[in-house]
């Protein structure tokens, strides 16, 4: 994966500027809350469109403001998976899972719905609807459906924050397992050291919409 970027926004009172060259395959975005991180998420997703720059992802342009391209949200078959799970709740969670397969072209279905079943732990609750589930078991039903859009990228924006302790330590190894076995890049916002320590394999430091530093982790 290459994902280049060189944006400015402005919201409010608010700037972000950020000049990047991610290469995963897990980049963290790192830093305090108010630093920019899920706003800098949204903008590679495509759900901000920024005042000005550029952004590409392994040569293809997502945004260019020079030239006024901008490719919309769906069609950048980029997985997202929010804070909360954000499930539908008239779906159980066969339905939930399958959803994410209609965003994909039968040709780009290269996830098998049962493998990510079973690396995610979750043939137990297929048909439970997404209240009769814990936090932890939400996350891991929207990790699988964010898997099996079959994106190019996944966006996890702070997956774990609305976990309690015990609840992270059931969820982190599941997104261990995904990142050793597709490969799919994934760009993680948290602001906990422990989880970026453990996933990532670049932080990107970020601090009042600038980004402070970028640092590389050997991964055995």
């Amino acid at each position: 994966m290459t994902l280049s970027l060189d944006i400015t926004h402005r919201a409010g009172a608010f700037e972000l500027s950020a000049q990047l060259a991610l290469a995963g395959p897990i980049t963290a975005l790192f830093g305090p809350s108010g630093a920019g991180k899920t706003t800098l998420l949204n903008v590679i997703a495509g759900l901000v469109r920024p005042l000005q720059g550029r952004i590409a992802f392994d040569g293809e342009i997502w945004f260019d403001s020079a030239t006024k391209t901008f490719t919309p949200p769906h069609r950048r078959r980029i997985g997202y998976v929010f804070q909360e799970g954000r499930l539908f709740p008239h779906l159980d969670v066969r339905g939930n899972l399958t959803y994410g397969r209609w965003f994909a072209r039968r040709a780009e279905r290269l996830v098998a719905f049962d493998e990510v079943v079973a690396l995610l732990g979750i043939e137990d609750l297929l048909a439970r609807r997404p209240r009769n589930l814990s936090g932890g078991e939400q996350q891991r039903v929207s990790i699988g459906r964010a898997l099996l859009m079959n994106p190019r990228l996944i966006l996890m924006d702070e997956p774990l924050a609305a976990l309690d302790a015990a609840r992270r330590a059931e969820v982190l190894p599941y997104i261990e397992r995904l990142r050793n076995r597709f490969a799919i890049p994934i760009v993680y916002v948290s602001h906990a050291v422990e989880e970026v320590e453990r996933l990532a394999d670049e932080i990107v430091t970020m601090e009042a919409g600038r980004v402070m530093g970028v640092k590389r982790l050997e991964r055995p």
